[in-house]
């Protein structure tokens, strides 16, 4: 009960449609009661009416009256009706009828409508003197004409009780249709990229949501204003590192011509390592903030295979230094709409990463799998993998996974998740080895253009 009512204190489609239930019970049970209880006079008066035109019978038409003491029944075959006709004694010696069917008559009887109690039942009769002087007496048992005016009245509430339940789900189906709109527009800005920032359009919306959608939208360009800030930072700050960045190389290049000993020779070569890191991650800073920036031109078709041969002609070098095994498997390409620097840099990111993190000797294998409509780029490698508690940091800017000694700026799983977003990707890493929990997988999933059969190794 706690659960339900949080739930009607949170969610105001709730509410309403609840709200709106109980106005349509509580106008139904008004109407249905005043419809019960006027179609029940209604025929009360039309009961009494039927004994009227019974009395009429008998004086316009002459009618034999029944004889004192023996009652005349109208409809001995319609149990439900049982009107009777008697005659009313002229004088109280005149006797009266032995029937405990019909009610006990007097002569001190007044003409008109009235309600008599003959031992345990009640009638409604009717007094009337007819032509001749005779007076006659039409009755009818109020347990029947009761019976008869609750029948008929509760027929008049069979629509009460067809109507309202299919107009309760009929509201609760309109108000839900109404705040559709409402989970579309959450569903909406719930499937954004991060860097998704443009305006939702309030001239489809109700007017009643404008106003909220308007603010949500000027909110949403100041965040993208602040964040173009930071690229735009980020970006003239990496670009102005670089001039001095090398000049500083080329300083260092000279002073290794010079002569000097070999603890000097030493410290130079690390100053030139710390300028080397430096400058990769000046260009990886570079590299983020123009992923991260606005969609560019319109995406080409790329091979997989082709933006292979690109990263392993510019990272071969460094896998060989390490003794990698380094190859495509399979063959197999495919066409994924994109950019091709982009894909460059995501694929060039991925294996740079893999050679960094695998061991002198390990094994690095790139692959590319078709799955009905989407195509999966993999790249498997034989290094530590990344726990499941880091999975979901790995990707943020700088964090960089504990206890290991390579060296880089965490920026590499970074550009690559701007990017598959960029381009309507999807990124998952796990294990290649499930059971040791050993290697890192990377999957990429793009929709695909075409997916080509690899090369006959024959020709």
């Amino acid at each position: 009960m706690d659960g339900f009512k949080e739930r009607i204190k949170d969610s105001l489609q709730l509410r309403l449609s609840l709200w709106l239930a109980v106005v349509i019970l509580g106008v139904a049970i008004i109407a249905g009661a005043f419809s019960f209880f006027t179609a029940q006079d209604e025929a009360h008066e039309l009961q009494d009416e039927t004994l009227r035109q019974v009395a009429l019978l008998f004086d316009e038409h002459h009618l034999p009256l029944p004889p004192v003491g023996n009652p005349r029944k109208l409809s001995d075959r319609e149990e439900d009706v049982r009107v009777v006709v008697q005659r009313v004694p002229v004088d109280a010696n005149t006797p009266g009828d032995d029937d405990r069917s019909t009610p006990a008559l007097s002569a001190s009887l007044k003409d008109g409508m009235q309600t008599l109690v003959t031992g345990d039942d009640t009638y409604r009769v009717l007094i009337k003197t007819v032509r001749g002087g005779a007076r006659i007496a039409v009755s009818q048992e109020t347990v029947v004409r009761d019976e008869i005016a609750r029948d008929s009245a509760l027929r008049t509430l069979l629509p009460f009780l067809i109507l309202v339940p299919v107009l309760l789900l009929v509201v609760a189906d309109l108000v839900r249709k109404m705040f559709r709109l409402i989970a579309e527009l959450s569903q909406e800005i719930d499937q954004r990229g991060e860097q998704e920032l443009h305006p939702i359009a309030p001239h489809t919306l109700p007017s009643e949501i404008r106003p909220f959608v308007v603010a949500i939208n000027r909110l949403l360009g100041r965040v993208a204003q602040s964040m173009e800030g930071q690229r735009r930072f980020v970006a003239d700050a990496a670009h102005e590192l670089r001039s001095p960045l090398t000049a500083l190389s080329l300083q260092a290049e000279r002073l290794s011509t010079a002569p000097m000993s070999p603890q000097a020779q030493e410290r130079l070569t690390a100053l030139r390592g710390g300028i080397e890191r430096a400058r990769i991650l000046i260009d990886q800073l570079l590299t983020l903030a123009r992923m991260q920036g606005t969609a560019g031109d319109v995406p080409n078709t790329v091979s997989i295979q082709h933006i292979f041969r690109l990263v392993l002609e510019d990272l071969l070098p460094l896998a060989e230094a390490k003794q990698l095994d380094i190859g495509v498997v399979d063959g197999k390409d495919a066409l994924i709409r994109a950019q091709e620097a982009d894909l460059k840099v995501l694929v060039k990111n991925l294996l740079d990463n893999a050679i960094r993190y695998t061991p002198a000797g390990g094994r690095i294998d790139l692959a590319v799998e078709s799955h009905g409509e989407q195509v999966v780029l993999q790249v498997d490698d034989t290094g530590p993998g990344i726990s499941g508690a880091e999975l979901a940091r790995v990707f943020d800017p700088f964090y960089r996974v504990l206890g290991n000694d390579e060296t880089g700026a965490g920026l590499g799983l970074s550009i690559v998740k701007v990017i598959t977003e960029r381009i309507g990707a999807h990124i998952a890493l796990a294990y290649v080895d499930e059971a040791r929990q050993r290697g890192l997988r990377v999957r990429v999933t793009f929709p695909a253009l075409d997916v080509l059969a690899a090369p006959d190794s024959s020709n």
